[in-house]
């Protein structure tokens, strides 16, 4: 996020670190009391965040970006799942802006992203990540409102901060384009329909898995953990109503996959 990066020497300070939650989530001073920057009557409720990311730059970024804008406040930071939940728990924020890469825990941020969402529905998940479909694609199962590029401007950020808050559903121009083409039968830049509306990576491996591979030479072949393959067969199991690994093996030989030749 080049455009919001520039802005990390202006963070502001964090609280005191014996206010840290259980988990070490820093909660950050609010710049104006509950209700807004006029504190009037009838002023917009404050947006309040809490920014998840294991890239310390990542958190400074946003912050720095968030400090002055008006009716928006940072209520703390998280650099792993296990944080972000706390500080959700602790202060009930209207937005979470994630992102998508790990940081020190174990739980990946689609993980984290479910967690949320069932631990806190009223709180909107905002995510930033890379141009990738399997993510794009997980993370609005998992019930995010927002997914920007991590690319986006500082200005793209703020709208799409407001618009989760507000409820609406809100995709940077990429993701869009590319959710545009899924609904529409295609694969991102692609004119060849994806059998079973399964997303590229998810049709690759259910390629390897018609041509007899297991999980494990599957994640050797595409570079991926064995965890993620299982994940991708669960979700391929799923969407193309097969009962289990051989019936997926059948049907995805009937879509014309599996050939080695």
């Amino acid at each position: 996020m080049q455009a919001i990066h520039t802005m990390q020497t202006t963070r502001p300070a964090t609280a005191d670190r014996g206010a840290e939650g259980a988990e070490g989530a820093r909660p950050l001073p609010r710049p104006w009391p509950s209700g807004g920057p006029s504190g009037a009557p009838g002023a917009p409720a404050e947006v309040t965040v809490v920014i998840a990311g294991g890239d310390p730059v990542f958190r400074m970024g946003l912050a720095a970006l968030f400090g002055p804008l008006p009716g928006l406040s940072v209520v703390a930071e998280a650099a792993t799942v296990a944080e972000a939940v706390a500080a959700v728990e602790r202060h009930g924020p209207r937005v979470v802006v994630m992102d998508l890469r790990p940081g020190a825990g174990t739980e990946s941020g689609i993980e984290g992203t479910r967690r949320l969402r069932r631990l806190r529905p009223a709180t909107a998940v905002l995510v930033m990540a890379g141009e990738d479909d399997d993510a794009l694609f997980a993370c609005l199962r998992a019930g995010v409102l927002g997914y920007l590029l991590r690319s986006a401007s500082g200005t793209e950020v703020e709208r799409a901060v407001r618009a989760v808050a507000n409820g609406e559903l809100l995709l940077g121009p990429g993701p869009a384009g590319r959710v545009a083409a899924r609904v529409a039968g295609l694969s991102a830049g692609c004119s060849a329909p994806v059998p079973f509306g399964l997303t590229r990576r998810e049709h690759e491996v259910l390629d390897l898995v018609a041509r007899g591979l297991d999980n494990r030479a599957i994640a050797l072949k595409l570079t991926l953990s064995q965890k993620t393959v299982r994940n991708h067969v669960s979700n391929i199991l799923m969407k193309i109503g097969a009962a289990g690994r051989p019936e997926a093996i059948v049907r995805a030989r009937e879509a014309g996959l599996g050939r080695t030749g």
